[in-house]
């Protein structure tokens, strides 16, 4: 209902009196409940009603009713309502008017029955009705909570209050309706099966799931069963919200997508899942029937199959080689335990963080950490992990706690404030008259010279931030006398704020400027036109993309400036030389069409019936602008556009890169912007061309020359750093010294002066040889300034003796502001403070002195 909170609290003007839907759901905060009880869902449908003033609480209950017994034919004596303790009007409705047993009727407090969309905002008592699984047990002591005899299928919220931020309720002006019945809950009451898992919305993926494991549902014990209805579940979620544009990222939506395919594999692969192919990847067999499942859905779906599949191909491996480096950990952990339990004659044991740390960042579940830990005769600290998740939830319970679901609410503006009209797409100049004006977000009558200002007008040519399109610059100019000009107003920013209120954000540069003026208001020309250079030309690349790398990629942000266009898309690898080529010259093609743009207002459907693109994200009232390039694209766009291609007069990519996983960015140049971005580039091959001495076509050639020469000499440098180095190894060999009584353990500690890692690396080598096994060598060095190399290289005879160099040199290093390490006989580290070098390694040698004391005795 988030989008219909401006109309709750009057901010917004109603475009329709009543409403119904069906919406797609995702819900994560609480994922730990799905597969454990019969409701719990990460993806779900909300099937609702709404009203905006028109009808309200004996409406609502009543048409409840109706479609419930009536529409659905659930049986009246197998319903239950709650109603909020206070709300005597709906308890007499349900009761008196409806028909309902008062013993079918509960009251609840305002933790079950008064809902609030957020820490502030609109809110309301609600009534709730529950289905009876267990009418047998009868109406005392009955509890509308337990899930074994009831559940929650049909809500509705009397919507008439506007919750303030110190808790106060305010009357809303108008009353109204949000319900939400839940699809899922319905059709298990409907199809008579013990939970939601088991309809025919989510069942058909639980058996190919099972097929895959070789497994059958029917037989398996409760925690089987449980793992299957979490792939069920899952796999429906990540399958709608990829088709929905959102794909595997670590950040915002994308992480949801990335955590519960994630969450899928790791339990995939405890079954014994299997996708039967070479690569192993099982999510995309079990998605084929999430696909399959879907054209009475949603249509789009199939249509984007294919690309859907691949995604879920490549972050499945990627995953998979996730767990595999986690258990490389898991092993090097199991061996410590041992190690460890040995020395202190204890029992093995992983700590609790041990654990976590698997599960949370390598996907381990605890299941297959017991189990693994078990053959190995270690136990697992399960209290000490449960501690650490409790931790973690706190932490995401507190993050989702802070978001605050409230309409922006303007500032100080006085509530006779309308709705501003846009000129700007047929006029950049116009007289307004200043409606209101804020000086630091409150309202003021007027403002003087020098004066940061907001101002809204009546009317504007300015165009506001939206679309990915920044706001216009200009001018507002008062005038005295149709000439005498008394004050000016220099606009840098324009945004939206409560819908269409468009605030525009200047300075007063002379003047007085006061509410109720007239103003010439003036959009400064040239930049309004590189803005709708680049607004067309993101549409034609928009176009070129589909048709260069596939009609499944689709747009995830973007951004429309005076100097360049910037344009996120869903992809799942970097585009290749030849791709932005080909996508070049389409668009230049384009361009060089000059085909006129047409514009045209219709209704939403009719947009989308069209082929119109939407943009995910986006919201759109009944009334859409539709901008297509025939022949080229169509999309659904409030922005401000060239009247011809030819106007952009050419396009050119100055760059593309990923900026999240499966995201990418092309950032481009187009019209004046383009001129200027060529121009640059044509004065710095001049000044290379003046540099090296050659024309512009042999600049190539005369660099890779130049680097063929330089990789040459530091070939030469580096060989002679590292004889140099030998040869001061060579030096300092004698100063190398035996401990130990049983077995002589040769140590050697030193500083190498401001030698490189490289040749750190070729002087431990050499004292390796030349010392002989068994040794232990330090080196350490400050090859420049702020900078410290280390270097430990150990013996097979060391290393057997369980000294590792790679766990030794990451404490030295720490002690010189860095770290490191490696391999069990060679490691190497740096640092940034080389003031603590003597520091460090005078506290490696007394390290390996006492440890390898104690090791060859």
């Amino acid at each position: 209902m988030l989008q219909f909170k401006p109309i709750f609290l009057g901010k917004a003007p109603r475009q329709v009196p009543r409403a119904t839907t069906a919406q797609k759901c995702i819900r994560t905060n609480d994922v730990e409940n799905v597969g454990r009880t019969t409701r719990h869902h990460t993806f779900f449908e909300m099937l609702g009603n709404f009203s905006f003033g028109d009808y309200f609480k004996k409406e609502a209950i009543k048409w409840a009713w109706e479609l419930s017994t009536k529409e659905f034919g659930l049986p009246a004596d197998r319903l239950w309502v709650s109603v909020y303790e206070d709300d005597d009007e709906a308890f007499e409705i349900w009761h008196d008017e409806v028909g309902v047993p008062a013993e079918h009727i509960k009251r609840m407090g305002e933790e079950d029955n008064f809902w609030t969309s957020g820490a502030t905002g609109p809110c309301g008592p609600c009534s709730e009705l529950y289905y009876d699984f267990h009418p047998e047990r009868g109406y005392k002591n009955t509890d509308l909570g337990d899930d074994s005899r009831f559940i929650e299928f049909y809500n509705l919220v009397f919507m008439q209050y506007n919750k303030m931020d110190d808790g106060s309720l305010e009357p809303l002006k108008q009353k109204n309706i949000d319900t939400g019945l839940g699809l899922e809950r319905l059709a298990r009451i409907l199809q008579k099966v013990p939970n939601n898992y088991e309809t025919d919305l989510i069942y058909p993926i639980i058996e190919k799931a099972a097929e895959l494991a070789n497994i059958s549902y029917a037989l398996a014990d409760d925690r089987t069963k449980m793992n299957l209805k979490i792939i069920g579940d899952h796999l429906r979620a990540i399958v709608y919200l990829i088709s929905d544009g959102v794909l595997p990222s670590n950040i915002g939506r994308g992480y949801v997508v990335r955590r519960l395919i994630r969450r899928a594999v790791r339990i995939g692969r405890l079954l014994g899942v299997s996708g039967g192919g070479e690569d192993g990847a099982f999510l995309p067999a079990i998605a084929e029937k999430v696909i399959e499942m879907s054209p009475h859905i949603d249509p789009d779906v199939k249509a984007r199959g294919h690309g859907i599949l691949d995604e879920l191909q490549r972050e499945e491996l990627r995953f998979v080689q996730t767990l595999e480096r986690g258990e490389k950990l898991l092993d090097q952990m199991l061996a410590e335990a041992l190690l460890n339990a040995q020395k202190s004659e204890t029992l093995p044991c992983l700590s609790g963080k041990e654990v976590f740390l698997l599960y949370d960042t390598f996907g381990f579940p605890v299941e297959i950490t017991t189990e693994v830990a078990g053959e190995h005769g270690v136990k697992i600290d399960m209290d000490g992990f449960e501690v650490e998740m409790e931790n973690q939830r706190r932490q995401s319970q507190a993050a989702h706690n802070i978001v605050k679901l409230a309409v922006e609410n303007g500032g100080d503006l006085a509530e006779n404030v309308h709705d501003t009209e846009f000129l700007g797409y047929d006029t950049l100049s116009a007289r307004a008259v200043v409606e209101s004006l804020l000086l630091n977000g409150k309202s003021v009558i007027q403002v003087s010279e020098g004066s940061e200002v907001e101002v809204l007008l009546n009317k504007t040519p300015f165009y506001a931030e939206s679309g990915g399109q920044i706001g216009d610059h200009g001018f507002l100019y008062v005038t005295q006398d149709q000439s005498k000009q008394t004050a000016v107003v220099e606009i840098k920013d324009v945004q939206k704020s409560l819908g269409s209120v468009f605030v525009h954000k200047g300075t007063i540069r002379e003047g007085v400027l006061e509410v109720g003026r007239e103003v010439e208001a003036a959009v400064d020309a040239k930049l309004r036109q590189r803005a709708k250079v680049h607004h067309t030309a993101t549409h034609l690349l928009q176009s070129a993309l589909k048709k260069v790398i596939g009609q499944e990629t689709s747009q995830a942000g973007s951004l429309v400036a005076f100097d360049r266009l910037r344009f996120d898309f869903n992809f799942h690898r970097p585009l290749l030389d030849g791709e932005l080529e080909e996508i070049e010259n389409l668009i230049n093609g384009w361009i060089g069409d000059g085909t006129l743009l047409q514009t045209k207002v219709m209704s939403l459907n009719d947009a989308k019936e069209s082929g119109a693109i939407a943009m995910f994200g986006e919201k759109y009232g009944e009334q859409v602008r539709v901008v297509e390039v025939p022949g080229v694209s169509m999309e659904l766009c409030g922005g401000t556009h060239v009247s011809n291609t030819s106007e952009i007069r050419a396009f050119k990519i100055i760059s593309e890169q990923g900026i999240a996983s499966g995201i990418r960015r092309i950032e481009a140049v187009a019209g004046e912007a383009f001129i200027e971005y060529i121009n640059a580039r044509d004065s710095q091959m001049k000044l290379l061309c003046s540099t090296l001495k050659v024309k512009a076509e042999e600049v190539t050639a005369r660099v890779d020359n130049l680097l063929e020469e330089l990789r040459t000499v530091r070939n030469e440098v580096s060989a002679l750093r590292a004889k140099a180095a030998v040869y001061k190894a060579s030096m300092i060999a004698s100063k190398a010294f035996s401990v130990g009584t049983s077995k002589k353990i040769r140590v050697l500690v030193e500083s190498m002066d401001d030698f490189d890692a490289d040749a750190l690396k070729s002087a431990a080598e050499y004292l390796m040889d030349t010392l002989q096994d068994p040794a232990a060598i330090v080196l350490g060095s400050c090859p420049d300034e702020g900078k410290v190399s280390l270097v430990a290289a150990f013996t097979p005879g060391v290393v057997d003796l369980g000294i590792q160099a790679g766990k030794f040199i990451g404490p030295i290093a720490k002690l010189c502001g860095g770290g490191g390490g490696g391999r069990p006989n060679f490691a190497q580290a740096g640092g940034r403070k080389p003031e603590y070098l003597t520091n460090a390694l005078e506290k490696a040698r007394t390290d390996l002195i006492l440890v390898l004391t104690e090791k060859a005795n």
